[in-house]
Formats: structure tokens, sequence, C-alpha cells
């Protein structure tokens, strides 16, 4: 079943779909994904992933594309599904990520980017369960949320983010729904100081109402923001974890 109301703001899917192709956040972020999941991906055999809370439909067809996995992006909101792609290696799904319509070990990885913050406290450990439950024994779980609550913003408010995960947090609830931690770092380190200065100081003194941080900048200022991403990228290659950031990524296994 279908829940009637959708976790994240829909009036964000619009927005999502002109700046998750070209803007730096994006642009730095799968790079650092791919730094993690690329030895991941040479040394299992990976066919079918499922992606929970896929938005718009685009880091499956990254995904695909990169891996030549068969992608199962599953999303709520009828304003991402009908933006996904469908055939080339891509089945999209519309529902509820915490009550998926698939079999027990249908999966042999789930992955889910900056989708648990939309669920109360607490209520992650459904969907993380429910993960563990279609992914094989053994099988890869692949997570990205914000981090720690002192970074949130207007953003955060506008799409609906309902909390920010620490490091220990964010181990224990995988822990607990069933999986084995094999990494978990933050990412987009560098970068907190600006973002301090931004949501705990300038946004409160200029009292605007919420809304997207996801928008295009000027060329040169994007080529400056991606700079640090990139640097976090080659640290997290050579087996660094972050010890703060914007965000945090778990890589588990399935017990």
């Amino acid at each position: 079943m279908i829940p009637a109301e959708c976790p994240m703001n829909p009036a964000e899917f619009a927005t999502l779909a002109q700046a998750e192709r070209g803007l730096w956040w994006f642009r730095g972020m799968e790079r650092i994904l791919f730094e993690l999941l690329d030895p991941l991906d040479a040394s299992r055999r990976i066919s079918r992933v499922m992606e929970a809370g896929s938005g718009t439909g685009h880091m499956a067809e990254v995904l695909q594309q990169r891996y030549g996995w068969r992608m199962f992006p599953a999303e709520l909101a009828w304003e991402g599904v009908s933006r996904t792609a469908r055939g080339g290696g891509i089945w999209p799904v519309q529902g509820d990520i915490a009550a998926c319509p698939f079999r027990e070990g249908a999966f042999d990885a789930v992955v889910s980017l900056d989708v648990l913050v939309h669920f109360p406290r607490g209520e992650e450990v459904r969907a993380l369960k429910e993960f563990a439950r279609i992914v094989k024994p053994g099988g890869l779980l692949v997570i990205r949320v914000s981090a720690l609550d002192i970074l949130r913003s207007r953003h955060s408010i506008f799409t609906h983010e309902r909390q920010r995960f620490t490091r220990s947090r964010l181990i224990d609830a995988a822990r607990a729904s069933g999986f084995d931690i094999q990494r978990c770092t933050y990412a987009n380190s560098l970068l907190m100081p600006v973002a301090l200065a931004r949501f705990r100081v300038w946004e409160p003194l200029m009292r605007r109402p919420p809304a997207s941080g996801t928008s295009l900048v000027p060329r040169w200022l994007d080529r400056l923001l991606y700079v640090p991403l990139a640097i976090e990228s080659f640290l997290i290659s050579k087996g660094l974890n972050l010890p703060a950031g914007q965000s945090l990524i778990l890589i588990g296994t399935r017990k």
C-alpha cells in the first residue's frame, strides 16, 4: 500500500531534475561514492540492485551505466517516478520503501541516498529492517544521509528533512537491523566551516523562508566548490574515514 503523503517536499523534484546532472555537489558526491563502490563491484557479483527512495531516477541511471547493474528504483512520489527512465536495465517501482513489494533476498544490494533523513527519528529502523529482508545474506547495503544537527538549514526545512545522523547512531541503527558494518565515513567535510557560517549565522540573520539549496551557481563558483569534494574523494580512496562532515556514507553487508 502506498501512503498518501510523500516524506519529501514534492516541490523539490523539479529542482533536483535540473541540478543533479551538473551541480558541483552532485558531481562531487558521486565521485566519492564511486571511490567506495568501484572496489566492491570488482570483488562481488552484483546484478540486481534496488535503490530505495530513488527521487528522479538519476542515480539509478548513473549506477546502471557505470556498473551494468539491473536497477530497481523505488520511489513513493509520482513526481519522482514519472521522471525515471524505463528500460535499458532500469525497472522503476512506485511504493513505500518501508514496505517493499519484493520477496525476501531478491537483491544483491540496496542503495539508499539521502532518504532516511525523511523518516521521523527512530522510524528509519523500519526501512533498514526492510532492506535487510529484501537483500541476500552477504548482500550489500549502501546508505548516505545528512549528518549533524548543527548543520540543519533552510534547505532541510524546505525538503521536509526530519532528522540528521551522527556516525555512531547510523552504525547502531544498521547493526540493529541485521547488517555488519564494513565502512562508515563522513563526507563533504572541508566545506563545513562555510556551511556553519551560512546555516548558523547568515540564515538566522536574514530570516528568509525555507527554500531549496540545490540551485545552480555561476560556473566559476561551481568549479571552486567542487575542488574540496575531489580532495575528499582522493582521501577516502586511500582508506581514510573523515571525522566530521555534512554527510555520512555507510557500507554494510547483510548478516
